[in-house]
């Protein structure tokens, strides 16, 4: 089980944040234009929340609210797990799962290192797996 920490070392190191008072209509601008899901919700450097897509589309379009007068703040989620950069990829993808959430912020300390999701660690896990199916294959038949 490898350190969430390896995974972040082989994605970009952009930390795709929008502040707590940006419209929502703005904030989902941004996620189109970086082309994310999720971005982190900062305020003043700390991590207050994260804003998704999902919280757009159950706490603004199915609730019938403007997006152009609602905040970032207003939908954000507000309740974030987060983990550490030595934590492994299985215990994030069982924290990912048993809380029903598709991000996970990586924090050492008070720094935000990253933000996980769930593809990506799936993506790692795959991976793996090719990668000893292929070294079994090769010592099977060498």
């Amino acid at each position: 089980m490898k350190p969430i920490a390896e995974l972040l070392k082989k994605r970009d190191s952009t930390l795709f944040q929008v502040a707590p008072d940006v419209l929502v209509f703005d904030g989902l601008k941004l996620l189109a234009e970086y082309g994310v899901g999720a971005m982190l919700v900062m305020d003043k450097g700390q991590l207050v929340g994260i804003f998704s897509e999902r919280d757009y589309t159950r706490k603004v379009a199915l609730q019938g609210r403007n997006s152009r007068e609602t905040t970032v703040a207003d939908i954000m989620t507000r309740e974030v797990f987060s983990v550490g950069p030595q934590t492994g990829t299985r215990v994030c993808m069982s924290l990912l799962s048993q809380k029903k959430i598709r991000h996970l912020p990586v924090i050492d300390g008070n720094k935000v290192l990253g933000l996980i999701s769930m593809r990506d660690i799936m993506d790692d896990i795959i991976a793996d797996h090719e990668q000893t199916i292929s070294q079994l294959q090769s010592y099977i038949t060498g």
